[in-house]
């Protein structure tokens, strides 16, 4: 009999905490969504800004209906699980969390966004580096169906324009927080090498001008009550429309990529998440200075 894989997440302050496990585990989800071979067994809940009391006890009742035990103590937590998914909305405290998982040598998913700051996502790569950890970090639009349809027809990208809504998170900024997806979408499709960004921001988007060092050019819009989307291009004109419709959900893509993950496949490389999260602190860095602003790299 094949193994299944038992997890633990770490974080309840956000509605991922329950859509994964629903995904694995949930007698009502239908069988074409059903992930298999993995099984949610703990979750570690704690208090942040991004979710209440009474928004935790509904996402516990739930969780503890499908047989995930929630506790209040990490040891508890991660006592009985082959692997970890670092579900916390708060991203001031990804770096703190990493470094309690990454010592027990089990795979980790971190979710969506890498971390904070810089310094905390070159934090949470130094730990990774010391335990020998396999860990990858990412937004779920990377893997969407939509998106890999639409790459598959072969464009060139040398012009790329994504689009996506602006969240707005109760600490820390749009672009370090929910900017992730759209920034996600430009790097998966232009693939890596950007240099600098410099952003605009008026009372109804953010936009931002991506520069790349071999001639490429990337737009990033982020506006609020706007659909993912995407416009590649090539050098000739030639181009492509990509809609995100969301038809096979997000979230039942990437648990397919965090299956294989725990089968020894690594869905990207670290260095297209750490470019990512690049992106996106000299995005708000240029907002704050009002000039171009470099794209830091290892």
């Amino acid at each position: 009999m094949e193994q299944e894989w038992k997890i633990s997440i770490i974080g309840l302050d956000t509605s991922h905490s329950t859509a994964f496990p629903k995904l694995m585990q949930d007698p009502e989800t239908p069988d074409h969504l059903r992930i298999r071979g993995v099984r949610v067994v703990s979750c570690l809940r704690f208090e942040t800004p991004f979710q209440n009391k009474e928004g935790l006890d509904k996402r516990q009742e739930y969780l503890e209906r499908i047989g995930v035990k929630v506790t209040e103590h990490f040891e508890e937590a991660v006592q009985d699980c082959d692997a970890i998914i670092i579900a916390i909305n708060d991203p001031r405290v990804h770096a703190e969390y990493f470094e309690k998982c990454a010592p027990l040598g089990k795979p980790i998913f971190l979710d969506k966004p890498f971390a904070d700051t810089l310094e905390n996502m070159k934090r949470i790569v130094a730990c990774a580096k010391k335990y020998q950890v396999r860990f990858f970090t990412c937004s779920s639009l990377r893997f969407d169906d939509d998106l890999q349809k639409g790459l598959a027809k072969g464009i060139k990208p040398e012009r790329v324009s994504v689009w996506g809504p602006a969240g707005v998170p109760p600490v820390g900024n749009t672009v370090n927080w929910y900017g992730c997806h759209t920034f996600e979408l430009l790097q998966r499709i232009i693939g890596r090498g950007a240099v600098s960004v410099r952003g605009f921001k008026d009372e109804e988007q953010f936009l931002f001008q991506i520069s790349y060092e071999d001639g490429r050019r990337g737009v990033v819009e982020l506006a609020a009550g706007t659909n993912y989307s995407a416009m590649i291009r090539e050098k000739e004109g030639k181009g492509i429309y990509i809609q995100i419709t969301g038809e096979i959900p997000f979230y039942y893509m990437q648990m397919q990529e965090f299956v294989r993950f725990l089968h020894g496949e690594q869905p990207l490389e670290l260095e297209d998440s750490v470019e990512v999260f690049a992106m996106q602190c000299a995005a708000e860095q240029s907002l704050i200075s009002g000039k171009p602003e470099p794209v830091f790299r290892f």
